[in-house]
Order: C-alpha cells, then sequence, then structure tokens
C-alpha cells in the first residue's frame, strides 16, 4: 500500500503541523469570539478537522511524495516577491477567522442568514476538495513558487490541470469565502476578498515565471488557456 510510503518524520511532522494549525485557528476565532459556546465556530472547526483527515488519508494513498514537498513553507529558489505574498495571504486567512469571531461571536454585526451558511459548507468542501486533487497528481505541488530543479520539474498536465493551470489558486479562494459563510459572518467576506486579491497577483506572477522558466509550460498555456475558470480566465 502507498501509505506505508510515508516516512516516520513526514508522519510525525504532519501531525504536529495539523495539531498547530488547528490550535491557531480554534486561538483565533474563540479568543475573538470571546466564548467557546460558539456554534458556528465549533461546527466549522469539526468540519475542517474531518476535512483535512479525509484529504490526507487520501493524499497518503495516491501520492505520499506531496507530504514531503509541502513540509517547507518556502525551498532553495523561492521567487523573493512570493516571499512577501505567502505572509499576506496567511495574514488574510487569520483575519478572515479573528473577523467571523469578532462579528458572529461576539458582537453580531451582519450574521449570515441560515443559507449563506449552508453556502459556506458547500463552498468550503469545494475548497479543500480543489486543492486535494490537484496535489493528487502534482508532485511538486509546493507551498512557495520556485522551479524545482532538485525535484526534476516538469509540467502537470492531467487531473484538474487539463482544464485550468492554477486550480489551486481558485480553490484558496473558494476557500476563504466558504470559510467565511460558514463561520456565519458576512464581514469576513472583507478580509477573504483581499486573499481573492493576493491570490490573483500571484497567479500572474507565478504563470509569467513559468512561461519563460519551465520547459514545456508555455505549450501547456497554448493548450489550456484558462488559469482559474475554463472560458472565463
Amino acid at each position: 500500500m502507498a501509505i506505508l510510503m510515508i516516512s516516520y518524520r513526514d508522519l510525525i511532522q504532519g501531525l504536529v503541523s495539523l495539531a498547530a494549525t488547528l490550535a491557531v485557528m480554534g486561538a483565533a476565532l474563540f479568543l475573538s469570539a470571546g466564548t467557546f459556546q460558539w456554534r458556528h465556530g465549533l461546527a466549522f472547526l469539526t468540519a475542517f478537522f474531518i476535512l483535512v483527515l479525509v484529504s490526507v488519508g487520501w493524499l497518503s494513498r495516491v501520492n505520499p511524495e506531496i507530504f514531503a514537498a509541502r513540509r517547507r513553507m518556502t525551498g532553495k529558489g523561492t521567487k523573493s516577491w512570493d516571499k512577501v505574498l505567502i505572509p499576506i495571504l496567511l495574514g488574510g486567512f487569520l483575519a478572515i477567522l479573528i473577523v467571523a469571531g469578532l462579528d458572529g461571536g461576539r458582537f453580531h454585526w451582519a450574521p449570515a442568514p441560515a443559507w449563506a451558511v449552508l453556502v459556506g459548507y458547500v463552498l468550503l468542501l469545494l475548497g479543500c476538495v480543489g486543492p486535494g486533487w490537484a496535489q493528487a497528481v502534482n508532485r511538486h505541488f509546493e507551498p512557495s513558487v520556485r522551479i524545482q530543479t532538485d525535484r526534476d520539474h516538469h509540467v502537470i498536465t492531467t487531473g484538474p490541470y487539463a482544464f485550468v493551470r492554477h486550480p489551486g489558486y481558485v480553490s484558496g479562494a473558494i476557500l476563504a469565502i466558504g470559510i467565511s459563510l460558514a463561520l456565519g459572518s458576512l464581514w469576513a467576506l472583507l478580509p477573504a476578498a483581499l486573499v481573492g486579491v493576493v491570490l490573483v497577483i500571484r497567479t500572474n506572477l507565478e504563470d509569467a515565471t513559468l512561461q519563460p522558466e519551465l520547459p514545456g509550460y508555455a505549450e501547456f498555456a497554448a493548450r489550456v488557456r484558462s488559469k482559474w475558470i475554463p472560458g472565463v480566465w
């Protein structure tokens, strides 16, 4: 079974990373909400934890190499502009949680209606499935943008890459909106919009990097013309 290919180091680091991520998310949500009795926050964290576990279980079978690839936030040759954008993106997602806690858990400035919360969970699911599908077929799906000469970097054309060039980024934008709505906060859509803008910028910068620097990518871009949405952009 492919799952046996995961090293003990990757397993331990993955579990520690997941625990740390959930701890940070929980702190951001419930400290800003001022209570642990916030049902939207509890429901969201539970759903997020389940989705991550399912994703990890699936990826461990179809592409266990991805865990080592994503062990570090940056690697040798990470583009300087990406070292700026990564903290902004992480801060944007953190801001979504904090604003949602202040709005939905404490002050109730602009609570989302029940139907919007349901839509949020649908988007949350899509926002997790998209990157999971991309990581399942792309061994080069690292956190930072770089030409991975140390890992035989080549163009991936299967899975979601047969339809769009940057499925991870469009999924990230969907995820940001989904988190906001699932937490029942309309105000949290503001930092979610910031995340979307940064992802658009990152998409353009990465595409402009890959076309001249990654062999075969220019031909791939000519064939798969859409960056995010087929027939739109």
